[in-house]
């Protein structure tokens, strides 16, 4: 599990617990139920992380934060083949089209056939427009 600080403050790095079926996507606000497909974002002001059901979602609600591209800005993303936390930018990620928004990228933590890095699965993203 994650390392928990003093009174039950998560700690201030790294992905955040999350309560599966219930918390919500901060973009689209569906609930994260889909662990293979989840995403979240740590930055901003106070380095808070908000999570997202579909990675594609992640990477739209991204687009007008100031700090989006800041070194200390985390993007963790769900590997859907081994069900853990990994750096979304250091990511590789498969066309899927059973993404829970249709985004359609699921991430894989070593580079696959077809698999594309994170700038290019970004570009493919914002080019749906959705």
């Amino acid at each position: 599990g994650l390392q928990r600080l003093g009174q039950g403050l998560e700690a201030e790095a790294g992905p955040v617990e999350v309560k599966w079926d219930r918390d919500m996507c901060a973009r689209c606000g569906m609930a994260l139920s889909d662990r293979r497909f989840a995403a979240q974002v740590r930055g901003g002001p106070k380095h808070t992380a908000f999570k997202f059901d579909d990675f594609g979602c992640a990477v739209f609600w991204l687009m007008d934060k100031p700090w989006a591209d800041e070194a200390a800005t985390e993007i963790w993303v769900r590997d859907m083949r081994s069900d853990t936390w990994i750096d979304g930018r250091k990511a590789y990620y498969v066309a899927n089209k059973a993404t829970p928004m249709g985004y359609g990228f699921g991430a894989v933590a070593s580079a696959e056939a077809g698999a594309v890095n994170f700038e290019e699965a970004r570009k493919r993203i914002l080019a749906q427009g959705k």
